[in-house]
């Protein structure tokens, strides 16, 4: 049964004129209305990015602390290294609010 409809479309997709295929086109584009998704998935991007990247960079801040408060001498080192970890798990903040803005420029 599926494969009768995809034939059938396919031949129909294949036969049709190019004015047919283009007033298709700008009919789906007329009924499907988007825009409320695409607004949610932007905040849901957001949110989660943002509040995840806030927890992690928590974390990290939290073990270092640590770490230093039992080995003073190592601080420089680790003062480092926790300069580079906020660096990467800032980067995925920086992601998602890059896909956010591809999303409100495609609504």
């Amino acid at each position: 049964m599926n494969g009768e409809i995809i034939a059938s479309l396919t031949q129909n997709i294949a036969t049709a004129t190019p004015e047919v295929l283009n007033a298709t086109a700008e009919i789906v584009k007329a009924t499907t209305n988007s825009t409320p998704y695409i607004l949610f998935a932007v905040a849901a991007c957001m949110a989660i990015g943002a509040s995840t990247c806030a927890i992690a960079q928590g974390r990290v801040i939290e073990k270092v602390a640590e770490s230093i408060a039992r080995q003073p001498e190592a601080a420089s080192d680790l003062r480092g290294s926790m300069i580079i970890g906020l660096a990467m798990v800032e980067s995925m903040a920086i992601y998602c609010l890059l896909i956010a803005i591809l999303l409100l420029l495609k609504a």
